[in-house]
């Protein structure tokens, strides 16, 4: 597969121009090292996950630092995380250059708190996920975005194999003490069958002989290292009684299908999962859209206790929300917006948009009016929407 540009590219090298370290974070294979080497070509580079060279960085870390020759790519530092503390004392010492520290780490929690111990106000920290639908064509539903598996398609079910394999016994063991491997991997096909729904704790561990603890560590794992993503309720008053669960997703939509069993795009098409993990699609194209831009996540569902439920509601500032419905069918119907036209009266002062999302063709057009000032669309013209909306709220004065 021929190199692709990152949305995120432009906001990891402004970063870099702005603080003396940048920490990339996300998920194993999303393309952080690919990304930092072409970024900064001239830099030096370390993998810090050879047991040998973790040891004697463990052992000198001030020796390993002085062979150095800044700026350097550090890759997957979360292996010695007490580096960091060594790193800031160098950028506190010097005349602190920018774009000197390049980390990459794939383990969120364990990277995070060394940044938040040792690295305040020295550090940009940046998320990248797997490639989305605007970055790449190839993008879809049933494969997901990790490159490998679009540059090799046939392959997808072995590469997702062996991605779990060592997603196991490297990220997992090094962040819990995760015993049972075997009933680990029945939690994740267990999980992707849950995907769109509130996340119940204990309708989880029943089936596996679990305890609830240890399915909200496991749960935490799985966030942590950006392998799902949990959705919060809105909770903005609107005068009614609101769930409090969060949603769970799958990031990649490809690794939830391989879980599922699903080996064909047929299989997926007639599967009762196609509508949960195409709403989990879009909800990861929405994030990816926020992070790439350098914004913070802003992502919620509503559901009141009455059954109202709407999604996705995306705050675009200024008193502004867009709702959407997601629909994996291609033929959209006006009543597929009643929900958010409800929700949309209810609210009163703030300024909506409603958007059905749903698996257009290609050659759809951009917007189909359903009634209401609702509109159908497909996930490309949906986000460019979203983009627009916020541009539009940001220059709105309060």
């Amino acid at each position: 597969m021929k190199h692709v540009e990152r949305q995120l590219a432009s906001t990891v090298a402004r970063a870099a121009r702005a603080f003396p370290a940048v920490v990339l974070t996300g998920p194993r294979r999303a393309g952080k090292t690919t990304l930092l080497r072409r970024l900064f070509p001239a830099a030096g580079y370390r993998l810090l996950e050879d047991p040998a060279l973790v040891a004697a960085v463990r052992a000198d870390p001030r020796g390993f630092l002085d062979g150095l020759e800044p700026p350097v790519i550090l890759d997957e530092i979360q292996h010695v995380p007490q580096l960091l503390n060594f790193i800031r004392a160098r950028i506190d010492l010097g005349a602190r250059r920018h774009g000197q520290w390049l980390l990459t780490g794939s383990q969120d929690f364990a990277l995070m708190r060394g940044v938040s111990e040792s690295m305040a106000g020295r550090a940009a920290v940046l998320q990248l996920l797997p490639l989305s639908s605007v970055e790449s064509a190839k993008v879809t539903l049933f494969r997901g975005g990790y490159a490998e598996v679009l540059a090799r398609p046939k392959d997808a079910d072995l590469w997702f194999a062996s991605y779990i394999q060592t997603y196991l016994e490297r990220d997992v063991r090094q962040i819990s003490q995760v015993r049972d491997l075997a009933t680990f991997r029945r939690f994740l096909a267990l999980l992707a069958s849950r995907s769109g729904q509130l996340l119940n704790k204990t309708d989880l561990a029943a089936p596996l002989g679990v305890s609830v603890p240890t399915v909200a560590e496991w749960v935490g794992i799985l966030e942590t290292t950006g392998q799902v993503v949990l959705v919060a309720p809105y909770f903005e008053n609107f005068g009614k009684r609101l769930v409090k669960s969060p949603k769970v997703y799958f990031t990649d939509s490809g690794l939830a299908c391989h879980l599922l069993g699903l080996e064909t795009p047929r299989a997926l098409a007639q599967s009762p999962f196609v509508g949960p993990l195409f709403e989990g699609f879009v909800a990861s194209e929405i994030l990816k859209q926020q992070i790439n831009l350098g914004q913070r996540r802003n992502l919620y569902f509503f559901r009141d206790q009455r059954g109202l439920e709407v999604d996705f509601v995306v705050p675009a500032g200024s008193q502004r929300l867009v709702l959407l419905e997601a629909k994996a069918s291609r033929t959209i119907y006006p009543e597929a917006a009643r929900n958010l036209l409800s929700l949309a009266g209810s609210i009163g002062r703030q300024t909506t948009r409603c958007i059905v999302v749903h698996a257009a063709a290609k050659s759809a057009p951009v917007g189909i009016a359903l009634g209401g000032g609702a509109q159908s669309m497909g996930i490309g013209a949906m986000l460019e929407s979203l983009r627009e909306f916020r541009a539009d709220g940001s220059s709105v004065r309060r």
